[in-house]
This record gives structure tokens, C-alpha cells and sequence, in this order.
């Protein structure tokens, strides 16, 4: 049971289920100026999201990935031969050099994975990383990406369409497996190939996505071992580079459970108080001193 209320306390700390998908806006404005910035009690949120360029110091990630910031980091470009950066007014295209050029290799690498055009990137990190004001707990040392579930199509978005359309659900209304509708063996292959990748710590899926790679994995389940169900991520997958040499006081997870994750681990994602969490109060924001120190020279840096 304790386990069972640690996942349900995750949920805490995930985004919602939609939230990567709620429309940007085609007229961003700059964050008001805080009154008090200097204040020990301002949310670091508030401060790191009022950062619009990156950190002018030597690439690090520093922390770990929910309670962290990103030196150096740089920004993927917002169109690629085979990628397109989705909801640009976040500004949260930023990340690790590594993981940008990662991203590059693997997008360049999709049309022969599963014939896709290419793929639809969502968010990154902010250009210091940090907490965000919205959506994610992680996504602050700037070694997470979500990635779409749905292909790029083979034109260039608009403006109004990379801020407005949805990405499409993959999961069943009663959430218990895929929606075969929309489903493809394209899919499967896609997450086989980005878990094999050694740079790959983790890709967070929905259980019900997890529960299909299960099943349609074959005998070759090694791969299966990276991937980890995660609520929400029904319409993206959030892929989790392991910290860089580079990147001292960068904190990696521990590796992920021996196994494929198959069995009684991944049922327990489908009992009523996992597909339905009653969510508990909400956590007061982080404050910069309960980050890594370095992440105040991070944040000041001109």
C-alpha cells in the first residue's frame, strides 16, 4: 500500500492530463515585474519565468530534474527538416547542448525508424530552467523533452496552428489500454528505438501506453525496461536523458527496476484509485533556497 500512495502522491507533482496540450497564444506578453524579487519567499517559479534568455555560462545541468536549473542551455531551433517546435509562445524550447543535439540526431533518424516525416517537439525547459510557473514538476535541468504522439506532418505548421491544435489522445476513454483507432505499429517502433538509445534514462508514458508495448513488444523486451507509466502522457512521451559528463552536482535517478515492468508493477496503474486519483492539497512553491545554490548564480548571470 505504501507504494501505491507514493504513485498516487506523483500525480502531485505531474502535470494534468491535458496540460501540454492547452493552446498557447499568438500575442505573448512579458510577465509583469515582481514587486519584491529579493524576497526569501518569492516562488522561484516566479523568477525563473521571468527569464527569457539563457544563463551566458558554461553548459551544466545542476540539481536534479524537479529541483534544478541549467547553465549554458540552448535553444532548439524552432524548425528542422525533420521537427517542428510546437507552442512557441512558452519559450520552454531550451535545454542542455546534449540534449538538444540528441534531439536533432533522433528527429533525423525518424523517417527510417517508422516512416514519419519527422517530430512534433513540445516542452523543453525555460532558457535557466527552474520551476515553471505551469505544468511541469521536472523539466528543470534541461535533460527532459516531451515529444508528441502525433507524426509531423510533411508541411510546415502555421503560427496559430503550432499554438491552438492538439496533439491526438492515444488512450481509451475508460483508460485501461490504447485506443487502436489511433494506435500504430509506428508508435511501438518509435519508443523502441528512443529507448534503446544509451543516453536514455527514461521515457514516461501512460500506463495504458506501457500496457500495448507489453504486449506488442515480442521477445526482445529489454528495451521495455526504460520505459515507465507515468499519469497523463497519453498524448506525448517525456523522454529523460541521464546527466552529462560534463554537468558536476547534476543528480541522475537511480537506474530503473530489473525487468521488463509487465507484470504486477503495471497493474497496479488500473486499480479505481490509480486511473481516478483524488488529488490532495497543493505543495507550496519551491524557493530558491531550497534549490542547489549554484542555481542563484544561474539566475543573475548577464
Amino acid at each position: 500500500m505504501n507504494r501505491l500512495r507514493l504513485l498516487a502522491a506523483l500525480f502531485l507533482l505531474a502535470a494534468a492530463p491535458a496540460a501540454a496540450q492547452e493552446p498557447g497564444t499568438l500575442t505573448p506578453k512579458p510577465l509583469p515585474p515582481l514587486a519584491n524579487p529579493d524576497d526569501p519567499k518569492t516562488p522561484a517559479k516566479e523568477l525563473f519565468g521571468r527569464k527569457t534568455e539563457p544563463a551566458p555560462l558554461s553548459p551544466r545541468s545542476i540539481g536534479g530534474y524537479a529541483r534544478g536549473c541549467v547553465a549554458g542551455a540552448t535553444a532548439l531551433p524552432i524548425d528542422g527538416e525533420t521537427w517542428q517546435v510546437m507552442r512557441l509562445s512558452r519559450n520552454r524550447n531550451w535545454g542542455h547542448p546534449a540534449l538538444i543535439a540528441f534531439l536533432e540526431r533522433l528527429t533525423r533518424r525518424v523517417p527510417q525508424i517508422n516512416g514519419w516525416p519527422g517530430l512534433l517537439v513540445g516542452d523543453i525547459a525555460q532558457p535557466r530552467g527552474g520551476p515553471m510557473i505551469t505544468g511541469h514538476a521536472s523539466h528543470q535541468i534541461g535533460l527532459d523533452a516531451d515529444v508528441w504522439l502525433t507524426p509531423m506532418p510533411d508541411r510546415r505548421l502555421s503560427r496559430a496552428e503550432r499554438e491552438q491544435m492538439s496533439a491526438t489522445d492515444m488512450v481509451r476513454p475508460d483508460r485501461l489500454d490504447i485506443d487502436p483507432n489511433v494506435w500504430t505499429p509506428g508508435h511501438t517502433a518509435l519508443l523502441r528505438a528512443v529507448s534503446r538509445e544509451p543516453e536514455v534514462a527514461r521515457i514516461f508514458v501512460n500506463a495504458a501506453i506501457k500496457r500495448a508495448l507489453c504486449r506488442e513488444a515480442g521477445h526482445d523486451r529489454a528495451w521495455l525496461t526504460k520505459i515507465r507509466p507515468m499519469f497523463g502522457h497519453n498524448y506525448h512521451f517525456h523522454i529523460r536523458l541521464a546527466c552529462p559528463a560534463d554537468s558536476e552536482g547534476c543528480a541522475d535517478q537511480d537506474p530503473p527496476p530489473a525487468g521488463d515492468g509487465c507484470g504486477a508493477e503495471l497493474d497496479q496503474w488500473f486499480i479505481e484509485k490509480m486511473l481516478h486519483p483524488k488529488p490532495g492539497p497543493p505543495r507550496p512553491p519551491m524557493t530558491m533556497a531550497q534549490l542547489p545554490t549554484e542555481c542563484r548564480r544561474v539566475l543573475v548571470a548577464k
